[in-house]
């Protein structure tokens, strides 16, 4: 079977279910006694230890396969859920990201997940996390020199160790021990595994493969391997590899444990499966807990098999497509657009009133089917929302405050590309409000507010824009101290401090290398973040504003197009050539005189509206041929980046219209100024200005 064709489905599944995960484990953490969480949870890991166990990813798997372990017992109800537990479960959740983004990026999966599988066998046995940790970091100081033993392993490394063994494969602890004056250590090791990888497959190494390839041991390493080579041609073969001192090779029996961790495993899938368990008995249990058994001649469904039903009924809807099979498919329908722009040409010079008729009826339907596949690329914004309650969690620790998030309108739709380059601004603004904005719960208390802070992250439509805010209700930005640093970094002087407004002042935190932190932290205090929250969110077109209220709180808010792929643009013509600019960059249009026109530091310039701004002509900048038209009067697009203005002379303005954006292809690259192309209603091409390359 050719694995490759269903890694872009791992991929996607895996970061449902681990999202589903993160979800379902904060809502835990707040009612520990609800077990349809626990089951939740447990649905979605048993998922994603198949699905790794099928795609070859053995780390994702076996760690997955110990979160079901504790999982089992919690819902079970023979383990009760504390913020131990907690924590290790989001530690492993880590990792599992870790490894599934390994695979997003071209990497094997693979990671050292031994830690993170003993801190779960400890809750298992009713250990201490923090005891078991400090235990594995001395084990691992000490265990380069013992060996591997069937103790050593975990259930599903048992497994496939007894697996390799139906097959004709053995076992084998392997230690390799360099010669005292071994330098590189790293490269040395490298060609170790260079030899090993012809004759078998390595399952485990002591300590990690990081470690070992940078040379970070003593004398040696030691391996767990598998392979059909007799025990002196394998120790011969690594011989071979200079600077290799001595080699020992140890046959690991596993014959006594496999069985049974095989079978309770597969046991405990079976009672996932039919909801019904037998009576058992387990050793390391210190109490029996009853087992709730299902009523088999009751008529009623359970809630949870109505909730599983409901699920596969709505999951039935829905379909995976690629984004690039809809992008194919919106280019596709462009020339649609241009055959019909075409007939409709036709038909009038023709006096035909049913194929009139026909021509404008599929005018109708096009115009739908456009809005149809144009709609396909919207996803609910909610996909970047679900990570921060987990962010926030985290926050709350790391600042010792006690911050709640809310989140509304998680359901407002964006297009993917939005989607993709919206997450890291809102981390940035989400941390600032969390460090900066809200107090800590002394100081909160002291002022009359209630100890835990309110964090809102909202989203919704307003035209053809879509508006996200974050609201804190913490302390408001201070005025006086923006003001000092931004005198301070001379980016304004002390006169236009005194006639800024509130909001004016609070936009400045926003510049680039501004911070009010007194103290240097992971969370913020180094100068960057919100300036490039800035210049991310206007070049995906749109714009960010502060207001804040002293004492009460700030509110962040970015408007954003709705789509990238649609935009807005004023289309102009310059001698018989029409070009589109983009409708957010533009502040006005304006008749302008020529004798406005003046001339300064050998540039053309304007006085606009008390401004002195810069001047260019469209014609000229793109180098139109013949294009040395004079006149009296002048339209122009006075058009903005950030701060700064610019006239824009074209020929002739014709008006608004909503084009779909289209790349320039890896043919023709980039063109200075023009970021891309549309096809308008009639078939005409036209380019699309970048007005921020136009602007220094």
């Amino acid at each position: 079977m050719d694995m490759q064709q269903y890694l872009d489905i791992f991929l996607d599944e895996s970061q449902e279910h681990l999202q589903s995960i993160n979800d379902f484990i904060l809502k835990l953490e707040e009612d520990t006694s609800n077990l349809e969480y626990v089951h939740e949870i447990f649905r979605s890991a048993h998922t994603l230890k198949g699905m790794a166990a099928t795609m070859g990813y053995d780390d994702i798997a076996s760690l997955t396969h110990k979160m079901e372990n504790v999982l089992d017992l919690i819902r079970n109800e023979e383990l009760v859920t504390n913020t131990e537990i907690i924590d290790t479960l989001f530690i492993a959740i880590d990792a599992l990201e870790d490894m599934v983004e390994s695979v997003r990026n071209g990497g094997d999966g693979k990671k050292d997940v031994s830690e993170h599988v003993k801190k779960l066998e400890a809750i298992e046995k009713g250990e201490s996390v923090p005891e078991l940790a400090a235990a594995v970091a001395v084990n691992k100081e000490e265990d380069t020199g013992n060996y591997f033993q069937a103790s050593d392993l975990d259930e599903f490394q048992l497994t496939v160790v007894q697996q390799a063994k139906e097959q004709g494969m053995v076992p084998y602890d392997l230690k390799v021990t360099f010669e005292s004056g071994c330098i590189l250590k790293g490269a040395r090791a490298f060609m170790v595994f260079e030899v090993l990888e012809n004759l078998g497959e390595v399952i485990r190494t002591s300590p990690t493969v990081e470690e070992i390839e940078e040379g970070s041991f003593d004398s040696g390493f030691t391996l767990l391997f598998l392979t059909d080579q007799e025990q002196d041609e394998l120790i011969e073969a690594v011989k071979k590899v200079s600077e290799v001192e001595a080699v020992e090779a140890h046959i690991i029996q596993t014959d006594k444990e496999v069985p049974d961790n095989q079978k309770a495993a597969e046991e405990k899938a079976a009672e996932d499966a039919t909801g019904t368990k037998e009576e058992k008995s387990d050793s390391k249990k210190v109490t029996e807990v009853p087992v709730r058994k299902s009523d088999s001649n009751t008529k009623a469904p359970k809630k949870n098999d109505m909730a599983q039903n409901n699920e596969k009924k709505t999951a039935s809807k829905n379909i995976r497509v690629n984004l690039d099979k809809i992008d194919n498919l919106l280019n596709l329908f462009e020339e649609v657009v241009i055959d019909r722009s075409r007939l409709e040409v036709l038909v009038s010079s023709i006096d035909n009133g049913d194929l009139r008729e026909t021509v404008e009826h599929l005018s109708r339907v096009s115009s739908d089917m456009q809005s149809l596949i144009l709609a396909m690329r919207m996803v609910p914004i909610e996909q970047v929302f679900n990570r921060f309650p987990r962010m926030i969690r985290q926050l709350s620790k790391d600042l010792n405050k006690k911050i709640a998030l809310e989140i509304k309108g998680a359901e407002t739709e964006v297009d993917r590309t939005v989607i993709d380059e919206i997450g890291d601004p809102l981390v940035h603004l989400i941390r600032n409000s969390c460090d900066h904005g809200i107090e800590s719960p002394e100081k909160r208390l002291a002022n009359n507010k209630p100890e835990e802070g309110k964090l809102t992250l909202r989203a919704y439509h307003s035209g053809n824009h879509v508006f996200v805010e974050i609201e804190d209700d913490g302390a408001g930005i201070n005025r006086e101290k923006v003001s000092e640093k931004a005198i301070e970094n001379h980016i304004i002087t002390p006169q236009e401090a005194k006639e800024l407004t509130d909001d004016q002042i609070a936009a400045l935190i926003m510049s680039s290398g501004f911070s009010t932190a007194d103290t240097i932290s992971d969370v913020s205090g180094r100068g960057v973040g919100l300036d490039v929250v800035k210049n991310k969110i206007e070049a995906l077109g749109g714009k960010i504003s502060v207001t804040t209220t002293p004492g009460q709180g700030s509110i962040f808010s970015i408007q954003l197009p709705l789509t990238l792929s649609i935009i807005t643009t004023m289309l102009v013509h310059i001698r018989k050539e029409t070009f589109a600019i983009p409708l957010t960059s533009i502040l006005e249009t304006i008749i302008l005189p020529k004798d406005k026109i003046m001339c300064a530091q050998g540039a053309d310039v304007i006085d606009y509206r008390g401004q002195i701004i810069p001047v260019l002509s469209l014609g000229k900048v793109l180098k139109v041929p013949n294009y040395d038209t004079e006149a009296d009067r002048y339209s122009t697009v006075i058009i903005k980046k950030g701060e700064k203005l610019l006239g824009l002379i074209v020929d002739e303005l014709i008006g608004q219209q909503e084009v779909v954006l289209k790349s320039l292809g890896n043919y023709l690259g980039e063109v200075f100024a023009v970021s891309g192309a549309t096809i308008l209603g009639d078939g005409e091409v036209a380019l699309i200005i970048d007005p921020n390359a136009l602007i220094d």
